[in-house]
């Protein structure tokens, strides 16, 4: 039996003996994955309402491992919107000179994890389809019967939890911890959605921020949040595309990169018209959103070679239905209640058809409608990323990175203006420190998290 998630909210804020205020210093204890210790900080549900009920966060630390060598704390910020980061201080490849001198602290945001657990109840069928994908004509009413649904569930079954998930929270959360473990200023290196709380971090704290990396970066315009990331994602499959294309192309599968651009939207419209399986048009346009490193070359190959009879690889295992329900609530909320989306359903519509013409790698899902479109909350208030603040940021960005595509990076240099440096790296792939292989990016970052000597300008590693 499921307890409505309100009622859950209550009876966590109700027994939070277990969880330290954030005034109050943290006590740790051996959690997995070992050897990794936990806390639990207690949160105002509202921050608006600090002495109202509270939610409780999970926080993990790695002690440094050289005490007194210790500089300071480098949390982790998790990525998402929906995932979680207690792992992260020992899953993430952070260099052991790094984890050496820092307290390496992570979390699970509200809602997801450890911390006070956030669900839409959605059905089985609208958890699967999650990502606006349009029929294979280019129509969307399933799309918008599926919003509809999504947004009305999560308004009768999320609570207040659901109503108070956003990036501006999540800021505020990120405070709270940093008080919880009594750090006057704290280090960070915050990853695609988390390089965006990082960044309103350091414009809402700048004075609470010690070396700041953003790594993997999205369009910050307050107007649009979620909406530009969303799309932006056309411009970054057109990019890393040309990934897969050199890739093709040597495994012989095409002669030029205009033969495999080809290869891969014949495919797609064949898979369209004829699924095999499990294996459809949209299934391998995802797998080319989803190609974060070179890794995934040579399955997305192996999906296109599906349509013209080749083996069906074996199909991806989704997350437990528990922890796929917690990641739709956190994310379907963060993305709505951070800004304001369009509500008339005909402006999806043309959107979609305009999207589908000037990007078919990616056949309109980034106009497509999401929930945003039926939620009935208003937003809260976003936080404008400025140049306000210490000069302390560094910026490390791949240039092909279908994900969070490079235009948007520059966005979010401009943004910080005087505040930030930007690494570029000339790879593909979504996540650039310790994930690219680009020797020259991952010793800018090293070297600003332990000496502070970031590079005296803008500079692209080849």
């Amino acid at each position: 039996m499921r307890i409505p998630v309100l009622a859950a909210v209550l009876a966590t804020a109700a027994s939070l003996c277990s969880a330290v205020p954030a005034n109050a210093a943290a006590v740790w204890e051996p959690c997995d994955p070992a050897p990794l210790q936990c806390t639990s900080v207690a949160v105002p549900l509202d921050h608006a309402r600090p002495h109202g009920a509270q939610v409780s966060l999970r926080v993990s630390r790695l002690p440094a491992g050289r005490p007194a060598d210790r500089r300071g704390t480098l949390v982790l910020i998790p990525s998402g919107p929906g995932n979680t980061g207690v792992a992260r201080p020992v899953t993430l490849n952070l260099p052991p000179e790094v984890r050496d001198v820092y307290d390496v602290v992570s979390f699970d945001p509200r809602g997801l994890g450890g911390s006070t657990l956030a669900s839409c109840e959605l059905s089985l069928a609208d958890l699967g389809g999650l990502n606006p994908w349009p029929a294979p004509d280019g129509g969307i009413s399933a799309n918008v019967a599926t919003a509809r649904r999504v947004a009305a569930a999560c308004a009768g079954n999320g609570g207040d939890l659901v109503r108070s998930i956003s990036s501006r929270t999540e800021v505020d959360d990120l405070d709270r911890i940093r008080a919880a473990l009594g750090e006057r200023r704290i280090s960070y290196w915050g990853i695609s959605y988390g390089a965006y709380v990082g960044a309103a971090y350091a414009t809402r704290y700048p004075g609470r921020t010690d070396r700041v990396v953003l790594d993997s970066l999205g369009d910050p315009d307050p107007d649009r949040l979620a909406r530009g990331w969303l799309a932006n994602t056309a411009v970054g499959a057109e990019d890393r595309f040309a990934d897969f294309a050199r890739w093709a192309v040597a495994q012989g599968m095409a002669p030029d990169a205009a033969a495999a651009r080809e290869l891969f939207l014949s495919a797609a419209a064949r898979l369209d018209r004829s699924p095999r399986e499990w294996v459809t048009g949209n299934t391998l346009r995802e797998a080319l959103r989803g190609l974060n490193t070179d890794a995934g070359l040579p399955r997305l190959g192996q999906l296109v070679r599906v349509a013209s009879g080749g083996p069906l690889p074996a199909p991806p295992q989704p997350p437990p239905a528990a922890a796929l329900q917690n990641l739709a609530a956190v994310a379907t909320a963060t993305i709505c209640n951070d800004v304001a989306w369009p509500r008339p359903v005909e402006d999806y519509r043309r959107g979609v058809a305009d999207n589908r013409a000037r990007y078919p790698l990616t056949a309109g899902m980034p106009a497509n409608i999401t929930p945003c479109a039926f939620w009935p909350y208003p937003p809260h208030q976003p936080i404008r990323i400025t140049d306000r603040g210490p000069s302390n940021v560094l910026l490390v960005q791949n240039l092909r990175d279908q994900a969070t595509p490079y235009a948007g990076a520059l966005r979010m240099r401009e943004a910080l203006g005087r505040r930030a440096v930007l690494v570029s790296v000339d790879a593909g792939g979504h996540g650039s420190y310790r994930s690219s292989g680009n020797a020259c990016g991952d010793a800018a970052v090293t070297r600003y998290l332990l000496t502070g000597t970031r590079p005296a300008t803008d500079v692209l590693c080849r």
